[in-house]
């Protein structure tokens, strides 16, 4: 076993078992009267020991301040923080038993690296010797050993995430806290650093609560997704769930890329699946369970899903409805993208790892077919699940 392994190994040995935590009815509001506004609307979440829950949503939606909540770093209008059936309402920030990985890494720039992870057991007035031993442990555990005299202006900006990091397992909390950790990073050191805290985090079991607006770090990093819109979750499941069969047209959207196709129903929705007719062919596709008893309903047809075939056809005549015109191509290296357009709208395709030869131009007619097990039928207005 390496040192690296070894040491993150005893660090996850010897921390306290980590937290259940839930929600309840978790609000925030702001101002007054007409100027009042409620930034976290009666928010319930469960998050289980162990597990890596990410709050995912577009600005102003809410999940930084549901993460303060928790955190107490805003007090809430009602509802409650429960960690392992405790309410922390009234327990201050400190004496929480949570630590929180901040967006400005938040480091003392007059401390050396390992002051900087040491502070939090020099304020809880932790002995020397255990002290020494704790930090050599979280220092090893995040390969740090060799910058524990550094400064921090002379880290890179990941060595610093890792001092942060360190800084916060050190404490050895029931739940960890990230508040867009990584959005200062480079795409390439973000990358790496998304499988940094995930391997550091699975090694421990601990319980975290990841706050971030990047859908990549959220599909990649999580055990589940909290989608959030206008304070309310729209739909909190694991990350195939969230990308396959999204709770609403919102969650389809806001989640990687969509076309979403109007329909024909051709027979009522039954066992969790619909007939339908789209682009010229009848099919049963997988269904939302609202879709069964809504009058107007919308497919969700991720590109990569869509499939694209020859027509040797030279005249622009008008387009049956399962053709289409290419308006444009463009070539990734190990994709390429279309947009296509057909009498239902402009249709984006992809089409991974293609023969270059086989690629179409713009102007090529097309005939579009798509992998009905991969389709989603969703009510068109907004649910929630």
């Amino acid at each position: 076993m390496t040192d690296l392994a070894a040491a993150t190994k005893l660090l996850a040995d010897t921390s306290p078992a980590h937290g259940r935590l839930r929600l309840r009815g978790l609000t925030k509001e702001f101002g007054t009267g007409a100027d009042k506004v409620t930034a976290v609307d009666a928010v319930d979440l469960d998050i289980e020991p162990g597990e890596f829950v990410t709050l995912l949503g577009p600005s102003g939606c809410g999940k930084t301040t549901t993460l303060r909540m928790i955190a107490g770093f805003e007090d809430p209008t009602g509802g409650q923080v429960l960690l392992d059936d405790v309410n922390m309402i009234e327990t201050p920030p400190n004496k929480r038993p949570m630590a929180m990985v901040f967006q400005s890494y938040a480091l003392f720039p007059h401390l050396k690296v390992r002051d900087n992870v040491g502070y939090g057991l020099k304020i809880r007035r932790t002995p020397a010797a255990l002290l020494r031993e704790e930090v050599d442990l979280a220092l090893e555990s995040m390969n740090l050993g060799p910058l524990a005299n550094r400064a921090p202006n002379q880290l890179s900006g990941g060595q610093q995430q890792r001092v942060a990091l360190a800084r916060a397992m050190v404490m050895k909390p029931k739940v960890l806290l990230f508040d867009e950790p990584l959005s200062n990073l480079d795409a390439k050191l973000r990358e790496r650093m998304r499988i940094e805290i995930r391997r550091l985090q699975r090694h421990l079991g601990i319980t975290s609560v990841y706050v971030t607006h990047d859908q990549a770090e959220a599909m990649s990093m999580s055990d589940r997704i909290v989608v959030m819109n206008g304070g309310r979750v729209e739909q909190a499941a694991s990350p195939d769930v969230i990308y396959r069969q999204p709770a609403s047209v919102f969650v389809a959207d806001f989640i990687g890329r969509a076309n979403f196709l109007d329909v024909e129903r051709e027979a009522a929705s039954t066992d969790g699946r619909a007939r339908i007719r789209v682009l010229g062919h009848a099919v049963d596709v997988p269904a939302h369970p609202l879709a069964a008893t809504s009058s107007d309903v919308v497919l969700l047809l991720r590109p990569e899903s869509v499939r694209l075939q020859a027509v040797d056809r030279r005249a622009a005549e008008g387009l049956g409805g399962h053709e289409g015109r290419v308006l444009f191509s463009v070539f990734y290296g190990d994709h390429v993208e279309y947009e296509v357009e057909t009498e239902h709208g402009t249709i984006t395709a992809v089409v991974a790892d293609p023969n270059v030869d086989d690629i179409h131009q713009e102007g090529d007619h097309v005939e579009l077919s798509f992998n009905a097990e991969r389709a989603w039928l969703l009510p068109r207005e907004s649910v929630t699940s």
